[in-house]
C-alpha cells in the first residue's frame, strides 16, 4: 500500500471479529489515520447500511433473481450462470 496515495481514501470493512481485533485496527489507523469505517474504528456506520454496502442491496439481489430463475441443478452451472450474468451486467450498467 506504500505506493498508493491514501490521503483522500476511505477504507471500509465489515464487523467480523478478525477485522476488529486491536492489531487490525492499529494497522488500519497506521495506514488510513482516522479515515476508515469499522465497527471498532473512528467512523462507525450502521450495520447493513444501504449507503455503504450497495453491492449487497443492488447487485447480489439482481444476480440472485436472474440466476435462480433458471434453477441451476449443479454448482458448476450456478457458477457459470453467475459469471455470465456479471459479464453482461457490466455492459448494461456501464452506460
Amino acid at each position: 500500500m506504500q505506493e498508493l496515495d491514501l490521503h483522500d481514501t476511505r477504507f471500509q470493512q465489515d464487523g467480523a471479529t478478525c477485522h476488529t481485533a486491536r492489531v487490525t485496527i492499529d494497522l488500519l489507523r497506521g495506514e488510513f489515520g482516522e479515515h476508515f469505517i469499522s465497527r471498532s474504528g473512528p467512523l462507525n456506520w450502521p450495520p447493513r447500511s444501504r449507503d455503504i454496502k450497495p453491492l449487497d442491496y443492488f447487485l447480489w439481489g439482481c444476480v440472485k433473481s436472474n440466476v435462480y430463475a433458471d434453477k441451476p441443478a449443479a454448482i458448476d452451472v450456478l457458477e457459470d450462470s453467475i459469471e455470465t450474468f456479471i459479464r453482461y451486467a457490466k455492459i448494461g450498467l456501464s452506460g
